[in-house]
C-alpha cells in the first residue's frame, strides 16, 4: 500500500536524502550537486500559493518518493513544472503513478492548463514515466550543460489538464 499527502517542512530532510541517491546513482537528473533539508525548504518556500509538493509512504511511514509542481519563468502562467523522484531500486512498483494522481488533482485546483516535464534524454525511465501518464512531447533541447560539466539533450512534455 502506498500513502500520499501533501508534504510538509518535517520532510524535507528524508526528501533531500533520496534525491542525495539519486544524484549519486547519475543519469536520471538533470541535478548534479547534493541537497540540504535547508535546500528543499527553500524550494518549498519559492512560490507557495502556487506550488504542490507531494511525497509517497509505505504503510510504516518510510518514505518511497516525492513529485512537485511549481511555476517557472521559462513558462507561461498557464503551466507548471513538474518533478518526480522515486526511491532507488522502488520505480515501477505504482508510486510514480499514485503520486501523479494527487498532483494532477492539485494542478488542476490550482488552475494550471497543462504540466511540463522536461527530462535528461538519456532517462529512459523517467521518458517512459511521463510518456504512460499521458505527456507528449513538444521540444527537444540540444547540449543542455549540468552542473558537472557534462552535456546531455533534454525533451520537454506536455500534458494538457
Amino acid at each position: 500500500m502506498i500513502n500520499v499527502r501533501v508534504a510538509g517542512r518535517l520532510d524535507a530532510r528524508p526528501m533531500a536524502g533520496l534525491l542525495n541517491e539519486i544524484i549519486r546513482e547519475g543519469g536520471t537528473t538533470a541535478f548534479t550537486n547534493e541537497v540540504t533539508r535547508d535546500t528543499l525548504l527553500g524550494w518549498f518556500a519559492q512560490a507557495p500559493d502556487q506550488s504542490v509538493w507531494h511525497v509517497a509512504e509505505d504503510p510504516k511511514g518510510a518514505l518511497l518518493g516525492f513529485q512537485s509542481i511549481e511555476p517557472k519563468a521559462k513558462l507561461p502562467a498557464a503551466a507548471c513544472d513538474i518533478a518526480t523522484f522515486v526511491q532507488v531500486g522502488q520505480t515501477g512498483l505504482g508510486i510514480g503513478s499514485k503520486l501523479f494522481e494527487a498532483t494532477r488533482k492539485a494542478a488542476v485546483a490550482l488552475n494550471y492548463e497543462w504540466i511540463n516535464a522536461t527530462i535528461r534524454a538519456d532517462n529512459s525511465g523517467g521518458l517512459a514515466y511521463y510518456q504512460s501518464r499521458g505527456f507528449e512531447d513538444y521540444a527537444r533541447h540540444p547540449n543542455v550543460l549540468l552542473g558537472n560539466g557534462m552535456y546531455v539533450d533534454r525533451i520537454s512534455k506536455r500534458y494538457n489538464l
